[in-house]
């Protein structure tokens, strides 16, 4: 079962990734990119502390013994899922935001490639050419659904937006990389109970280092959470199923 089971459970993680994307959107009018980013951790860190309460108590678990590499993969983990989220939640104030998000997309791609060179977890033949079809998939369809075409898709392709989308899709792929790594390293048999564990101490770290910047810099994020207190609830219930999806798979 475990074989397949990650499809079912990715397939979860992107609708879900989906969803908050577009909660994060439609915060974006009240919000900045960084309040609608924070929104993301602060309101997803209850539910993912719940969810590991639980199945700590399921299975009568203790806390794993995490060495040194969890604690730093997992600060590597936090840090480039918000310099990732934060960008992508920029890229919603863009003129061409279709373009960047293009870009963003690649992070199959891109994780693929960077998990190679870095970590010398290369993909077989089969799986490049399903990863490498998928990117080019997204492309396309961005790009006919924007009508781009000749001089002006060069001109487009190469331009602010672009190159924030290109930003965003690294720095997911990078958290994808180390919150494997972090997970992996605490040699756990049960993996729901791992990637759990993972998921509260990135959130706690994220939550942490960007509440600390909010109270310094942007205090009138936190008073608009009151009137949007749904949008908020949503992102934060979406973001944390996405990203338990995501750490699991």
């Amino acid at each position: 079962m475990e074989t397949w089971i990650w499809i079912p459970i990715t397939f979860l993680a992107a609708f879900m990734q989906a969803a908050r994307t577009a909660g994060q959107k439609h915060l974006t009018k009240d919000f900045s990119a960084i309040g609608a980013s924070y929104v993301r951790f602060l309101w997803g860190l209850p539910f993912a502390l719940i969810y590991l309460l639980f199945l700590k108590q399921q299975g009568g678990y203790s806390l794993p013994d995490a060495g040194w590499e969890f604690f730093v993969f997992s600060a590597l983990t936090a840090f480039s899922q918000i310099a990732a989220t934060v960008l992508l939640v920029f890229l919603f104030s863009l003129r061409n935001f279709a373009v960047g998000s293009t870009y963003a997309r690649t992070e199959a791609l891109l994780t693929a490639i960077v998990g190679a060179l870095v970590f010398h977890e290369a993909l077989a033949g089969a799986g490049w050419v399903a990863v490498a079809l998928g990117a080019l998939g997204v492309i396309l369809i961005n790009l006919a659904r924007t009508g781009i075409a000749g001089e002006t898709l060069l001109r487009r392709l190469f331009q602010p937006a672009a190159g924030v989308g290109l930003a965003a899709g690294l720095g997911f792929a990078g958290a994808s990389l180390f919150l494997r790594q972090a997970s992996l390293s605490l040699g756990l048999d049960d993996w729901l109970y791992g990637a759990a564990y993972t998921l509260a101490l990135v959130l706690v770290i994220q939550t942490a280092v960007m509440s600390l910047y909010i109270l310094i810099r942007a205090r009138d994020q936190v008073t608009a959470m009151g009137p949007n207190w749904r949008g908020c609830l949503f992102v934060g219930i979406t973001s944390v199923i996405g990203s338990a999806g995501w750490f699991t798979a």
